[in-house]
């Protein structure tokens, strides 16, 4: 299998207008010791956002250095690391926020160019009305001509409803707009097999097909820089959900997002840069609101039989069966009825190493307590185990996205 290889694909025509989404790292924006304002990256940024829609393209911007900005308001030489100091932290997003705001608009306004701020959490987007809702305004915003500028919403963000970083922002944001390019800036011209500050045999990747083969073949555990919170594995995550659901997605050097319109254009030759290749067959919007929307709440474990059954169904692009309680064997979690959960089968290799494999994500017709009376039951018993029934499979195909 071809995992990467240094061509560059065809593309669409660049007459057509394309709709990109393009993420801004804080090291791109805020000086990393000073947490001054870069004006000279965040006015490229502006002109290339600006030249793009003179082509015809729509934008999406989604930004980081909001907790940069703020150190710098309030004059504070770092972020804080300790658990007892999160509240500070978003109290620091909360002034760094309007002020990375107003810088945008001051630059955008300097060409009459108006923009939007939308902040968003993972549980903005759970309830399948609010996700909508989401996407409805972003295309409006598009329509109407506004750059939309995108940032998680870190002043009441915790642990269970955060990105986590906004590379997998962007990459969700890409997936609600059927953006044909994601665009990762960062602090390097694209991905290489190795940290090539410390070694020098590490060669550049320009072209990736297969994320999952590729992880096998290079080393990406550098952390993000002292003031973001991505580094190149997010950015691999990134690049996987944005591809799953049809976007090229492009990792670029930030200090020169000029660059931007040739790479879009072909041009021979390309600045460096690193691209993957979008899936042929995307997942459907509500399959990938399911996989990469929803909090998942809990694990249920399946039958090799089931699992295989499954895995078919997705090899040959069908439909997947629908889960009932005789094939399932455990439950994990305290979720109730209509949240999202894993689906996994256990694995042994041929070499007799055991491994949890996550098989599917789904939204449940019961909950935890309710699947655990009824999993050793017939489908035919279910009103017996329960006194009741609402459906009588426990996940429907409809609501089941693959993840093998």
């Amino acid at each position: 299998m071809v995992v990467y290889r240094n061509i560059q694909n065809t593309h669409r025509p660049t007459n057509a207008s394309l709709t990109l989404v393009i993420k801004v790292g804080t090291s791109s924006i805020c000086d990393e010791k000073t947490h001054y304002p870069l004006l000279g990256n965040l006015s490229r940024i502006v002109e290339t956002i600006l030249r793009l829609k003179q082509l015809g393209h729509r934008v999406v911007l989604v930004t980081s250095a909001a907790v940069g900005t703020g150190l710098r308001r309030l004059n504070m030489s770092e972020k804080p690391k300790k658990l007892a100091a999160v509240q500070v932290k978003h109290a620091i997003a909360a002034v760094g926020q309007g002020r990375l705001m107003s810088m945008y608009d001051d630059l955008f306004g300097q060409f009459n160019q108006p923009v939007a701020q939308l902040l968003l959490t993972k549980n903005d987007l759970a309830q399948r009305t609010q996700y909508l809702n989401a996407v409805n305004c972003l295309e409006e915003l598009l329509d109407m001509g506004v750059v939309p500028i995108v940032n998680e919403n870190d002043t009441i963000s915790v642990s269970e409803i955060k990105f986590g970083d906004n590379d997998t922002l962007s990459a969700i944001t890409a997936g609600m707009v059927k953006a044909d390019y994601l665009f990762l800036m960062t602090d390097v011209d694209c991905l290489y097999t190795d940290n090539p500050r410390t070694n020098p045999d590490a060669r550049p990747i320009r072209v990736c097909e297969d994320i999952e083969a590729l992880r096998q073949e290079i080393k990406v555990t550098a952390p993000g820089s002292a003031l973001g919170t991505g580094g190149m594995v997010t950015k691999l995550v990134a690049a996987d959900l944005a591809t799953a659901a049809g976007v090229t997605t492009v990792i670029a050097r930030g200090a020169t997002p000029e660059n931007i319109l040739p790479i879009i254009a072909d041009a021979n030759p390309a600045p460096p840069h690193t691209r993957f290749v979008a899936q042929p067959q995307p997942l459907i919007d509500r399959k990938w609101w399911i996989l990469h929307g929803l909090h998942t709440a809990g694990t249920i474990h399946i039958d090799t039989q089931v699992a295989e059954e499954i895995a078919m169904g997705a090899a040959k692009q069908k439909s997947p069966t629908s889960l009932y309680a005789h094939s399932i064997s455990k439950v994990e979690g305290n979720f109730v009825e209509h949240q999202a959960v894993r689906m996994v089968v256990h694995h042994t290799s041929n070499q007799g190493v055991k491994d949890t494999v996550t098989v599917a994500k789904g939204i449940v017709n019961y909950s935890a307590a309710e699947i655990m009376r009824i999993m050793k039951a017939e489908e035919s018993n279910i009103v017996d185990s329960l006194g009741y029934t609402d459906c009588d499979c426990i996940v429907d195909s409809e609501n089941m996205a693959i993840s093998i």
